[in-house]
């Protein structure tokens, strides 16, 4: 299969994954009842953030979607056995194909933030080991309601290897972290296999201290005459990369 038919396809399922998700959100799972009144007299306060109530949006959406996968057109969906991994549920579709899910959740109209994706390592291990699969990032933007309800507003499907702003975090455990993951007109098109390239090099600076540590360190191997090749062997980066990163 050429580029150009990846790509097209990956629009494809993109589109009918996001879809019919959010017509799930409207027919079943608009709001999600937390609390009432009662129990929290003086309303959400400080725990009306995503991180506090992710996990339950991700488990009341992963359930649903098993149980009702027909109703939305899946020939099935099967939750992630791990906790740890670099998707939530796996989904298949009439032609056979297999794909994933990370599901996030985002306060909508909150602060636009680098926001952890995935370790960079399991991604690259995932894609090495399924190098044809699609793996999207589902980001449910969701409000807090005064009735002590998760209000689901709506979900944005982006394909994880389309994300725009590729980054690893050399201090935050190698994550991968991107804020333009909500933003589909940021989107950039690649398929798995350019995604990975990209992703590996990001890794490797990343590992070597990030780019302004590498950029420091670049600049006192020069000051030391070591020739631009010679530093290239040594970090194991190309030549384009120094240059670019000592720039």
């Amino acid at each position: 299969m050429n580029r150009d038919m990846i790509i097209h396809n990956l629009e494809q399922e993109r589109d009918f994954l996001e879809k019919n998700i959010n017509q799930l959100i409207q027919d079943r799972i608009k709001y999600i009842p937390i609390a009432n009144n009662e129990l929290m007299p003086f309303g959400w306060r400080k725990s009306a953030k995503g991180r506090t109530v992710w996990r339950i949006v991700e488990e009341v959406i992963s359930q649903n979607l098993e149980k009702y996968y027909h109703d939305y057109g899946f020939k099935s969906v099967v939750p992630a056995s791990s906790e740890i991994g670099v998707y939530d549920f796996e989904f298949e579709l009439e032609n056979g194909v297999k794909s994933y899910v990370n599901i996030k959740s985002a306060v909508i109209n909150g602060r636009v933030n680098k926001d952890d994706i995935s370790k960079a390592i399991g991604l690259i291990d995932f894609l090495t080991q399924n190098p044809t699969s699609n793996l999207y990032v589902a980001t449910f933007l969701i409000n807090f309601t005064s009735e002590m309800e998760i209000e689901l507003v709506k979900c944005i499907i982006c394909p994880t290897t389309w994300i725009p702003d590729v980054y690893v975090n050399p201090s935050n455990n190698g994550n991968l972290q991107s804020s333009q993951y909500k933003n589909l007109n940021e989107m950039v098109p690649r398929t798995n296999e350019e995604f990975l390239a990209e992703l590996i090099e990001e890794n490797k600076i990343a590992k070597l201290g990030g780019k302004t540590k590498l950029k420091k360190s670049i600049r006192k191997r020069m000051d030391n005459d070591e020739t631009i090749v010679e530093i290239s062997n040594a970090l194991k980066l190309s030549i384009e990369q120094i240059q670019t990163i000592s720039n």
